[in-house]
């Protein structure tokens, strides 16, 4: 049997505003609560089916979804509902929508810029804020909210781990940067975020990494890149040379006759895996120096005019 329209359900067309949904979820609702028709199964049925409709179209995100996908939308696993929720938290830190709604509790359902459709104060309005035989109902515990801030990170301590103090709603935490930790990427605080309600969990409170630029070396991927200054004899005649990295001195060899420009690798120096992983790679680019302009430097240079046999400038063609 196909699923029922969630507008027919409630009496509304497509175009209904938030307040006409909200209205007619009440008038509903107080037709078919349970308390006011004790063991009628059926009336119990379409309470519940007014309910979830009124969950959905009251939240702007999730009736725009059903709007577009239709009850393809309410089902476990829709891929399109998790990629806008995931952008809402990079944008505002926190995951739009609200808590799950459960028929039993009649919990805030969050709908954005529409404020907070209280399902509670509904039953409150109707029943005298009672319901089943005269007892309150106990509110139902909420999950508190994630949250979001930023935290700028030098290369080094990408690289070798950290750890930080960082002030965040004015409490000072202890950060733990991980080796490896990428520029976007998110450090998670476990009950760090917003507080709970009625007794539930705090939110997490996500970190997420700006990694502040390096004068000397710059990161693509796993691999680290820097520019390594070397004399004209160095070149020449090669040679071992210590290179500096961010665990200490390296010994490097440069090879007889490098050009400019020529990059050298040393394996497994350079980021580390995030997951565990091999470590990335060190890049140097050899960078050739003159020494300072003087007769001596022109008078040793000269002879090497006679070395060149062809224009090293004959194969551009542009």
């Amino acid at each position: 049997m196909p699923e029922r329209d969630l507008y027919d359900i409630l009496g509304v067309p497509r175009a209904a505003t938030a307040d006409e949904i909200k209205k007619a979820y009440r008038r509903l609702a107080k037709k078919y609560h349970p308390d006011v028709n004790p063991g009628d199964k059926a009336s119990e049925e379409r309470f519940k089916e007014v309910t979830a409709a009124a969950e959905v179209l009251s939240d702007p995100k999730k009736r725009a979804f059903y709007d577009e996908f239709g009850a393809d939308s309410l089902r476990s696993g829709f891929d399109a509902s998790k990629a806008d929720a995931y952008r809402q938290w990079k944008r505002q830190g926190a995951p739009p929508g609200g808590m799950p709604f459960d028929f039993g509790g009649f919990q805030e359902v969050n709908v954005g810029d529409f404020g907070t459709f209280d399902f509670g104060s509904v039953f409150e309005d109707l029943f005298g804020g009672r319901t089943g035989r005269g007892r309150a109902r106990a509110a139902q515990a909420q999950h508190g909210a994630h949250a979001e801030a930023e935290i700028s990170v030098d290369l080094r301590d990408a690289v070798l781990g950290a750890e930080r103090d960082v002030r965040v709603g004015g409490k000072t935490l202890r950060v733990k940067i991980p080796k490896g930790v990428a520029d976007g990427s998110s450090v998670r605080l476990s009950g760090q975020g917003a507080p709970g309600r009625h007794g539930g969990k705090a939110g997490d409170l996500y970190l997420r990494v700006k990694l502040r630029e390096h004068p000397w070396i710059h990161r693509d991927g796993k691999d680290l890149y820097l520019d390594l200054p070397v004399t004209v004899p160095e070149a020449v005649l090669g040679g071992e040379v210590m290179l500096p990295t961010f665990e200490g001195p390296v010994r490097l060899q440069i090879p007889p006759g490098t050009q400019s420009g020529k990059k050298l690798r040393l394996r497994g120096k350079g980021m580390p895996d995030l997951r565990g992983g091999d470590r990335g790679d060190l890049y140097a680019t050899v960078r050739i120096v003159l020494p300072e302009r003087s007769a001596g430097l022109e008078k040793a240079v000269k002879p090497l005019e006679d070395l060149y046999k062809a224009d090293p400038r004959a194969e551009i063609s542009l």
